[in-house]
């Protein structure tokens, strides 16, 4: 048996597997980027609602952001990950990545492309 248990999402009420067991297996929640507080958290949320809810955490610190405070942002201090998310850390523009704000504050410095979204103007 793997242990991954079955939960129901607090927020929408779907079912949705935990993939964190005992066996040391990692949930799909650890793809996300670890912004949230053990004293915000509830029970897990299903992959849709948990996708809404970090996204809606990070464009609120995305919106305190400004170019003389980014070069100081907490996002670059987070664990590197190469898995990108999409509607976190990107979108699609006509089968072009347009990387938002949360992706180039995650590299911590402006990279002098002229991006859309680049924080460090």
């Amino acid at each position: 048996m793997n242990g991954i248990k079955v939960k129901s999402c607090p927020n929408c009420a779907v079912s949705f597997n935990c993939g964190d067991t005992l066996d040391g297996g990692k949930c799909w929640c650890n793809d996300f980027p670890p912004i949230f507080h053990l004293s915000e958290a509830m029970d897990c949320l299903c992959p849709a609602c948990f996708k809404n809810a970090c996204s809606a955490k990070i464009e609120e610190y995305v919106a305190t952001i400004t170019p003389e405070n980014a070069s100081e942002n907490k996002a670059k201090d987070l664990p590197q990950s190469a898995h990108l998310i999409a509607g976190i850390d990107y979108y699609l523009e006509q089968e072009n990545y347009v990387f938002k704000a949360w992706f180039h504050l995650k590299r911590g410095f402006c990279c002098t492309n002229g991006c859309r979204h680049c924080p460090y103007k």
